[in-house]
């Protein structure tokens, strides 16, 4: 008969696996290191660890119905209603051992039958997105033509910044961490600090169809919630994007197309200069330009409309 399912919590300090996972296979069992306690919104990575500890923190303890080994997976069925089916699937990467917790369901998110594009973001050839120095377990953008570094940032989680302030930045969501912050009231707040920036938006790493599927509050509650920040705030989207790597995708598009406008606004108020620099040009430059064009003008006095008109227009034909 297996014995049960163990989640602990980690008792090294500054882990960035702060949870154990006993599986119930062999005599001793197998001891992982884990970021969750359940792959809920994808897979959860894990790392082999020395031992159990002998006098663990228990965080959840689930009898198990079967706990079978089949080639390069583990199959662990608990014995429990609901997140009772999963697998751990062993494999490498770069060299080393690497565990990851799915279910059905998250190994179908994984792989959304998409190939993203290697194409740069607004033509940006390298965009450097600065990371919330807070953000646990953060993006890579491995796949994206970025460069990233840590800091604070007053509102969101991945941030592009003009000149040392930030032009556009994006609040990323799971699932569970977005129904948590609308059921809290804690996303006003959060919603708020977002709409003081020039630009920025939420994104969640699942499909909005998922809201309605939830077992542990109603959904009409989590529905109605996003109708209203999203009617109080209408100048940050919540944006559903289905998985972790389309998320990313859709971050690093969003903050170069916002750098990328910025730009663009920029160049027009440049250009635009020399324009009105022309047209607040003082008398004497104007007869001066205009003497040199064969334009007849008085040293003193008011200086004829059709001159005036001339100066002007051959300067915007030249700026």
């Amino acid at each position: 008969m297996p014995d049960d399912f163990l989640i602990a919590h980690n008792p090294e300090d500054g882990s960035r696996l702060p949870y154990l996972l006993r599986i119930p296979l062999g005599p001793d069992g197998i001891v992982l290191k884990a970021k969750e306690t359940w792959p809920r919104t994808g897979k959860v990575y894990c790392h082999r660890a020395s031992g159990w500890p002998s006098e663990p923190e228990l965080v959840e303890r689930v009898p198990t119905r079967s706990c079978v080994r089949r080639g390069a997976s583990i199959d662990l069925v608990l014995d429990r209603s609901r997140e009772n089916r999963s697998q751990f699937v062993l494999t490498r990467a770069r060299g080393r051992e690497a565990v990851f917790w799915q279910t059905a369901r998250t190994a179908r998110q994984a792989r959304p039958a998409v190939s993203l594009p290697t194409a740069r973001g607004s033509g940006i050839p390298t965009l450097e997105i600065v990371v919330d120095s807070h953000e646990r377990y953060a993006w890579s953008f491995d796949h994206q033509q970025v460069t990233t570094r840590r800091e604070g940032l007053p509102a969101g989680d991945y941030a592009v910044e003009v000149a040392g302030r930030v032009l556009a930045s994006v609040e990323r969501k799971s699932l569970v961490d977005l129904v948590s912050t609308l059921t809290s009231g804690r996303m006003r707040y959060l919603l708020a600090d977002l709409s003081s920036l020039p630009t920025a938006a939420v994104v969640v790493e699942d499909r909005y169809s998922a809201v309605f599927k939830l077992d542990r509050v109603r959904p009409a509650v989590v529905a109605d919630a996003l109708g209203e920040c999203q009617a109080r705030f209408p100048t940050v989207p919540i944006v559903f994007c289905e998985t972790r790597a389309l998320a990313q995708e859709w971050t690093y598009r969003f903050l170069a197309a916002a750098l990328a406008h910025a730009g663009e606004e920029t160049h027009v108020e440049a250009e635009a200069t020399p324009l009105t620099s022309a047209r607040a040009a003082s008398p004497g430059e104007v007869r001066q330009w205009a003497r040199e064009h064969g334009y007849a003008v008085s040293d003193r006095g008011r200086i004829p409309r059709e001159v005036r008109a001339a100066f002007d227009a051959r300067r915007e034909a030249t700026r």
